[in-house]
């Protein structure tokens, strides 16, 4: 039987999957990452979770598809309700906001108190998620970066513990690694780089005063990316 094409995206977290895991996937859609991993023999089982029906149907589906059906649990529930801490060790939330994702582990805090992996891809909002997993003692041991089309994604490696305190840029960028050197990488910060260049110029049309301190806040980060980027072509040389 064939096995299952991961796309990048979904490829970057299945490779950071330790081989054993009592596996989740939160959000699993068609559940083409639980399916790989099982066809791989990375894992013995796995738990699919949706909040819909629809996407818990074209699980199921696709379980039944690889002959797997039997070794996947399938659970509709909002986020990780469904799931007892004593199932797995190993959780991946992808393809949602990074406020979803925090709503999710916050419901949740069994997941830092079993100290779980948590394989974590934000959408959107990777500052509010960098910043609440330091804010509640999560740690992102290393983060993973993936291309699709024109988009970059970055997959982060968490585990419970306190992390050293990132700096506004490193809340934009992650903290970079001179020995783990991505080829995406400078691609990434001249994206943040763009992306924060835009909101400078927005802020700086407006006349409320309450943009004064965002403006502020945000040429900081843009400063810290440059240094940032700098950096890192250095060690390119």
């Amino acid at each position: 039987m064939r096995t299952v094409e991961l796309t990048p995206r979904l490829r970057s977290v299945a490779e950071l999957v330790p081989r054993g895991a009592r596996f989740a996937d939160v959000g699993t859609d068609h559940a083409y990452l639980p399916v790989w991993l099982l066809q791989q023999g990375r894992i013995t089982g796995a738990v699919a979770s949706d909040l819909r029906p629809g996407p818990l149907e074209r699980a199921r589906g696709t379980a039944e598809k690889y002959g797997l059906t039997g070794r996947m649990d399938f659970r509709l529930c909002d986020g990780l309700s469904g799931i007892q801490p004593d199932e797995v060790n190993t959780i991946a939330i992808a393809g949602m906001g990074g406020e979803t994702i925090a709503a999710i582990l916050a419901a949740a805090p069994w997941t830092w108190e079993r100290e779980c992996l948590l394989l974590l891809q934000p959408m959107s909002a990777q500052p509010f998620l960098r910043r609440w997993l330091q804010a509640h003692s999560y740690t992102i041991r290393r983060e993973l970066l993936s291309r699709e089309g024109d988009t970059l994604y970055t997959t982060f490696e968490v585990y419970a513990g306190p992390m050293a305190e990132l700096t506004p840029a490193e809340l934009w960028a992650g903290r970079q690694t001179r020995g783990e050197g991505s080829p995406l990488r400078l691609a990434y910060l001249d994206r943040l780089l763009r992306q924060t260049e835009r909101a400078i110029a927005g802020l700086k049309r407006s006349k409320r005063p309450e943009d004064a301190s965002r403006l502020a806040e945000l040429e900081q980060v843009h400063q810290g990316l440059l240094d940032t980027k700098e950096e890192w072509l250095s060690w390119q040389r």
